[in-house]
Formats: C-alpha cells, structure tokens, sequence
C-alpha cells in the first residue's frame, strides 16, 4: 500500500466510447448480413417453389429489388438469336408509367453490354458508360445500375438489371455477390419450370391425339373430328387461331374446312393454291413453313382481310412426306407474341402426323364398311335378277300360255294384263340391279371441284387468280341441274370481268343454308356502264328465273361490281 507521500497510480485512457462504438457496428454489421443471408435464403426458396415459368420470373425479379435494396428492378429474358431480349418484367413501375414509355427495350445500349458480355456489370453512374444513349421519354431518371446474367444450363436465359439502389447509396460488392447466388438459384429454377411446362404441355398432346383417335375410331363426323384437330392445336400453342385446309380431289387447291378462334368465318371454306400461299407451300413440301408476321407475308392473299390483330404463325403437314399429306393444320398467335420457336413446331408436327394416322384408320374403316355393303348390294342384286326375275318370267310365261286356252274372253284379258304387269316389274328390277351394282357421286360432278375449275381457266384470261370461298354443303345440298346453272353462271361472271372490268382482283364466294344456294362474284374494277351489253347478265338473271330465284347487281362506294345470284333448292 502507498504511503501519503508517494504518487497514485493513474490507469491508461481507454477511448471506451470508441470500443463501444466499433463494438455495436460489428454487432449491428453481423445482424446485417445474418438478416440478408436469411432474406437470401428466402428469396432462394420462393423461387424454387414456383413451377409456372412466368410467375417464377415474376418472383425472381421482386427477389432481386428487395435483397440489393433498388427501386427498379427488370428481368429481360434473351431471343433465341442471343442478341436481343424477347421479354421484359419490370419492378418499381406502374402500369401507366410504362405505357408512357411504350414498348419495351430489345436489347441495345447498356441492356445489350450484358447480353454481349454475360458478366456482372456495376456502375456509379449510368451515362458515364460508353454503351449507354440515354433513356426514352417519361422514363424515370436512373443513376446506379447492377446487371448480372442468369445461366440455365451454362446458357445464358436472360440477365437481371437493377437501378437506383434506396438512399442515394451505391451497388457495392455484397450487392453483386447477393444477386450473383440469387442469379444461381434462379436459373435452377427456370430449368425446373421449364421441364415441368414441357412435361405438361407434353401430356396434354398426347390427350389430344388420344382425344382425336377416340373420336375418328368412334365412327365420328369428320367434320367433328376436324374441328376437335384445330381446337386442340389452338389451346396446345396458345394461339388466337387455328385452320384445317384439306386437298380438294381433282383439282390442285385446298380449301379450309374448319377454322375456330379470330375472324374464324373469313377463313372457313377458302380456297387457296398449292403455291404462293402458307397453307399451300406447307402441304406441297411436307414441311412447316412459318411466318413472323402474317399481316406483313406476301404469302397471305390480302382479301379477304382475315388475319386483323395476329402475328406470328406456322403451317404444318398433317402427315408426312412418305406417309402422304392429307391435310395442313395453320395456328397464328396474337401481333407481339413470341415466334413459334423450333420445339413448339416439332410438338405440333407430331401432333399432325399422329392425327394423321387417326384420319387413315378411320378412312380403312370407312372403306371397308363401304366394301361390306356394296358386296350386300352385289349379293342382293344377283338374288333379284337370279332368283326374282327368273321366277316372275316364268310365271309369265305360264300365264301368257293359259291365256290362250281360256274360253270366257274377259278371263283372258285379265291374264294378259297381269303379265304385262309382270313384265312391268322385272323391268323395275332389272333397273335397281343396275342401280345396285352401279357406283355414283364421282369427285369429277363434285360442284366444289367444278368451281374450281371454272377459276382456275378464269385465271389464264384475267392474268391473276381470283379469290375463292365455299361454305357448307355444296356438293351434298345442291342438285345436278342447279349445279350446272351455279358453274355457267360463275363461267359467265368471270368472263364479264375479263372482257369488261379492267379488275386486279376478283373473288367468288358459294355458299348454301340447306335452302337455298348463294353465288356472289365480286370485282374492283371500272364497274357496269349504264349503256353498255348485258346479254350475259341477262342471260344469268334468266337461269336465275328459271330456278325460282333471283340476281342482284350493284356497284360499291370504293368501285367494282358485286352479281348475288341465288336460287331456292328443293326441299327434302
């Protein structure tokens, strides 16, 4: 112990503030990236959850804003061409805000810096980067900016692009290796979505074909079964539009069957060439032909106008080149909607082909029923003119012989009039033998054929090929007789338009309710002069009244003429 007189000791000046300071930092540091490794870890579980690809997008691209703290945040997925973006989710915009701005960026600038180099890119300041040219009109301003890549499968899916981090700070190294891992798991996660969509999308094909087989298999219309093809094409490849063509026999032109969706009436009973047109170049290569744009493809005839509001589409053979083609299945997507990429083609490709092999079965099956009763028929006939008409002629002849030995002459007059009766009806059976064993309704009396026909030798005199709709049932509805008058009069309206109209297009439309049949030529060209010949037009309007019906003729506002011819049909 000191005594009074020597000095105390005196403990050095700790700066204990300062420790305790530094202390609660690393305290608080610690908690900071304890509760950013948790929100980490979160943000990695919620987006391996999600098997919708889009909504697991979605939740990357809110993931990323919340764990870096900015208050923009987009998602741009890269085309299959890997230099443009084919999608664009935002974060931190409202909807009116972005439709300001208007469309979304493709790619170019500093989005295009990471597409072309798929490494983090980290920025104090947007505009002092070499590939940045400013932003479009009533877009927010934006200063500090993070892009990291997303890889699936060591491809680059797209790329994450955050701006403005929350307080004036800047993007720092954490920031990056944050998004870096969540970058990671992201693409984990789009590789999951993606095969759980191709696994569903896959499952639900193979109910189609098997809705399809079923339905052919089952003795089902072919109508009905054409509709069920173009209906499940349509949902499977989330198209706004779905069309049948089919060949027409005797003739090299396909006419749409069945179309379901947009403007589907434009498109139903169209006829269209095997060349020069989607649909057409699809069933004489036996390969899909696709398109970008429809409204754009010199390859879709502009009348009638039938594909408003649509973009991108395919035509695919329904069956194959060895196999035969019996048909063309076309779906169309919405204008801005992704392409039909390579992948979607094959899924429907093979979707054709198998609905193909459906249609031949049914038509085996058909034909061999169509076998089994024209043999009934054979056999029927050959009993009647065998056995029948063997034994009435016998009769008759037994009759003719006892008429000659009847006294009384009223007896022998009934005799004789009942073998005239006789011969009378081995007449009438000889007549249904020859019915029976006779084939009728050949391709070549077909009306549609016949239309066809009279187009087709239209189109070397007007030097462009009209435009040709059929509806309903034509060949079934319409009599012979009238059928002759609806081909002379279509012969005789298209050679008027040769001679007369000056016209660069035309269009036939044939359509019936079951009542009556409608034939309406139209044409763009100098229309009818008041003083000039109408011995075809009179001569029309005559085989019109002849039917019971009646023609119409006008001159539209834009020019040209328009003949309605229709007449009633008989009634069943």
């Amino acid at each position: 112990m000191a005594s009074a007189g020597e000095p105390r000791l005196r403990l050095p000046e700790l700066k204990l503030d300062e420790l305790l300071e530094e202390l609660q930092a690393r305290v608080n540091a610690a908690r900071g990236t304890r509760d950013r490794v948790h929100s980490l870890l979160e943000a990695v579980l919620s987006v391996g959850r999600e098997l919708d690809l889009e909504q697991a997008l979605h939740s990357i691209v809110e993931a990323a804003a919340v764990l870096v703290d900015a208050e923009y945040a987009a998602l741009g997925v890269i085309a299959p061409g890997g230099t443009t973006l084919s999608a664009f989710l935002t974060v931190g915009m409202g909807k009116d805000q972005i439709a300001r701005i208007g469309r979304f960026p493709e790619g170019h600038g500093l989005l295009g810096e990471v597409i072309r180099h798929p490494q983090p890119l980290r920025l104090e300041k947007i505009s002092q980067h070499p590939a940045s040219y400013g932003f479009p009109a009533h877009h927010p301003p934006m200063n500090s900016f993070l892009g990291v890549p997303i890889r699936v499968r060591n491809q680059v899916f797209g790329n994450l692009y955050l701006t403005e981090k929350r307080g004036g700070a800047q993007f720092d190294e954490d920031d990056e290796a944050v998004l870096s891992t969540l970058a990671v798991a992201a693409g984990v996660a789009i590789d999951n979505a993606r095969l759980y969509e191709e696994s569903r999308l896959r499952e639900r094909w193979l109910h189609a074909n098997a809705d399809i087989t079923y339905s052919l298999m089952a003795g089902s219309a072919r109508a009905g079964s054409l509709q069920l093809i173009a209906e499940r094409a349509r949902e499977n490849t989330a198209s706004a539009l779905a069309a049948v063509a089919l060949p027409m026999e005797a003739t090299e032109s396909l006419v749409v069957e069945i179309a379901v969706g947009v403007d589907a009436e434009a498109h139903r009973g169209l006829v269209l060439p095997l060349s020069r047109t989607l649909i057409g170049m699809a069933f004489s290569s036996a390969a899909p032909v696709t398109s970008d744009d429809v409204q754009q493809d010199d390859r879709i005839s502009p009348e009638p106008p039938r594909f408003e509001g649509l973009g991108p589409a395919v035509a695919v053979p329904i069956g194959t080149r060895d196999g035969g083609v019996r048909g063309v299945v076309l779906v169309s997507r919405p204008a801005g909607a992704p392409v039909f990429s390579g992948h979607e083609t094959e899924k429907l490709q093979g979707f054709a082909a198998q609905a193909a092999i459906a249609m031949e079965l049914a038509e085996r099956r058909e034909e061999a029923e169509e076998i089994a009763v024209l043999r009934d028929r054979d056999r029927i006939a050959r009993d009647l003119h065998d056995l029948a008409i063997q034994r009435l002629f016998a009769t008759g002849m037994t009759l003719q012989s006892a008429g000659r030995i009847i006294e009384r002459p009223e007896a022998a007059e009934k005799v004789l009039r009942a073998v005239d009766d006789l011969d009378e009806t081995i007449k009438i059976i000889r007549s249904t033998v020859f019915g029976l064993r006779s084939r009728t309704g050949t391709a070549d009396a077909a009306l549609r054929a016949r239309i066809v026909r009279v187009v087709d030798e239209a189109t070397r005199v007007l030097g462009f090929s009209p435009g040709v709709r059929m509806e309903n049932l034509i060949d079934t509805d319409v009599p012979g007789e009238i059928a002759d008058h609806v081909v002379a009069v279509a012969s005789e309206a298209l050679t008027n338009i040769a001679r007369h109209a000056r016209a660069d297009r035309a269009d036939v439309v044939v359509t019936t309710d079951g009542r009556e049949i409608s034939l309406v030529v139209s044409d763009n060209g100098v229309g009818i002069p008041l003083d000039g010949r109408r011995s075809g037009l009179r001569d029309m309007a005559e085989r019109a009244e002849q039917l019971g019906g009646r023609m119409d003729v006008s001159s539209p506002v834009g020019g040209g003429a328009v003949v309605r011819w229709r007449v009633p049909l008989p009634s069943t």
